[in-house]
Formats: structure tokens, C-alpha cells, sequence
């Protein structure tokens, strides 16, 4: 089985840096592996369109590299896709939307194998990470399941509320604070300021830290990276393809337009 960066870096207590792709383009994710900055791609699944084919290709691109990859899902077919991402060779999972622990031990068992040691519920499947079934159902497959990385968005009033029970659930590798969510949760869609957002994001992070569990943070530029190191926040993820072309335009489209 392939090993996992993004799980070698956080059994180290090394940093990580990652950034989001909404494309499954391979030529997209391949010149981002190529800048050899980059530890682990994200999948942002949950808001563009992909196929189990896509997942598939997405994979071997990353096999070419020295890459993980990780999938962030919806919150209603989280187990299904975790598991067929997984299978596709993505390694690791971010779970959108959970409100409870009783919804974060639901993430961890989707991506643990069913055994009576491990106590997940993902069974010994014949996809291309266990070698279309030449390695299903081995102790390997059991080790890398327990290898894959669980991140959890921390991004409703409740989740907030139940952070310490959350942080107590085995099996949580990450939490990421998504002020979007939290924001609408509350009534107030849109509607916190920088300061406000920024101290329940550092609320958040401090009591994840307090309790061994790594926060990312998602930053745009390495200036919001400085205050969050000082925290103790060493993960971070930068940038998404998207943006990164709006913004590239922003600047150099838009600096022609001035000029002409």
C-alpha cells in the first residue's frame, strides 16, 4: 500500500502546507505537484462536480508524486464518497457539517476498517488502492485505513459548542473552522466582523491544540500564516485553482486594461 505524507507529517509533528482544487483536471493537479511546494491537494468535492472516474485519474496523478491527497465531502453521502475517494487512492478525508460527536464517530468509523480492534464500518473493497482486489482485506488494508488522515470542519453553532466532546472522539486527526457556515448558523449569514470571526476560529484552533488535535487553517497568502504560527498552528492550507486564476486576472488582465 502507498504511504501516506500527509499521516507521516502529523505522526512527526512536522508542518504542512496543502491547497484546495475544485477541478479533477490530472494536468491541473500535476503542474501543482510538480512546484514540489506542496504536501497534500484537496479536493474541494463537496462543491464541484467529479465522477468516480475522475477520483480514479485523480489518484494516479498523485501516485506520481510525493503528494497525498484529501477529499473534502458533503455531509449526506459522506460515507459513500469517503469510501470510494479512499479506494481511488486520495488517502485522507475532510468531513463537512458535523454538529455533534455523535456525528464525528460516524466520520471515523466511515473511513476505519470493520474490525473488532478498529471498529469502522468500511469492509474489504476490490478498488484500485488495494490493487483491484490483490491486497483487499490484508493487514496492509487495515494499516492503511487506520492511516487515513480524518479532518473535521468545525463550521455550526453546535459544533462549536460540543468542541470538547468532538476533540475527545479517537480517530480525529484535524479540525478546520469554516466561518461561512458558522456565521449563517447563527443567524448572522455574512454578517460577523474580522475580529468576531477571528475569535472563535482562534477559540476553536486553541482548545484543538489543548487537547492534541491539529488545526488547519486556510489562508490566501502567507502574511495570515504569522499569527497562527505563533499560536502553535503549524497546517495550513493555501489558495484555491479558482481563485487563483480570478485573482492572477485580477492583477495582470487588469493591469492592461489600466494600461490601454
Amino acid at each position: 500500500m502507498r504511504p501516506n505524507k500527509l499521516r507521516q507529517l502529523l505522526n512527526e509533528g512536522a508542518s504542512s502546507v496543502g491547497t484546495h482544487v475544485m477541478t479533477t483536471s490530472p494536468d491541473v493537479l500535476e503542474m501543482i505537484c510538480k512546484t514540489g511546494l506542496i504536501d497534500y491537494v484537496e479536493l474541494v468535492a463537496e462543491y464541484g462536480p467529479y465522477s468516480l472516474d475522475s477520483l480514479d485519474n485523480f489518484g494516479r496523478v498523485l501516485e506520481l508524486y510525493d503528494v497525498s491527497g484529501l477529499v473534502k465531502v458533503d455531509r449526506e453521502n459522506r460515507a459513500f464518497v469517503a469510501q470510494r475517494a479512499i479506494g481511488s487512492g486520495l488517502q485522507n478525508i475532510l468531513f463537512s457539517d458535523a454538529h455533534d460527536a455523535a456525528e464525528a464517530e460516524e466520520c471515523v468509523a466511515a473511513v476505519r476498517a470493520e474490525t473488532p480492534q478498529t471498529g469502522g464500518t468500511f469492509g474489504s473493497a476490490d478498488r484500485r488502492f488495494a490493487g483491484y482486489g490483490m491486497e483487499s482485506g490484508s493487514p496492509e488494508y487495515v494499516q492503511a485505513l487506520e492511516d487515513s488522515v480524518v479532518a473535521l470542519m468545525i463550521e455550526k453553532e453546535s459544533a462549536v459548542k460540543d468542541l470538547d466532546a468532538i476533540l475527545l472522539v479517537p480517530g480525529i486527526d484535524m479540525v478546520v473552522f469554516g466561518g461561512n457556515d458558522y456565521a449563517m448558523s447563527i443567524g448572522r449569514p455574512r454578517g460577523l466582523s474580522p475580529e468576531e470571526m477571528a475569535e472563535v476560529r482562534d477559540h476553536v484552533f486553541k482548545t484543538a491544540l489543548s487537547k492534541g488535535v491539529q488545526p488547519r487553517a486556510e489562508i490566501n497568502n502567507p502574511d495570515q500564516a504569522a499569527p497562527l504560527i505563533e499560536m502553535g498552528v503549524s497546517h495550513f492550507a493555501i489558495g484555491t485553482d479558482l481563485w487563483m486564476i480570478k485573482e492572477w486576472l485580477d492583477e495582470r488582465a487588469g493591469g492592461l486594461r489600466g494600461m490601454l
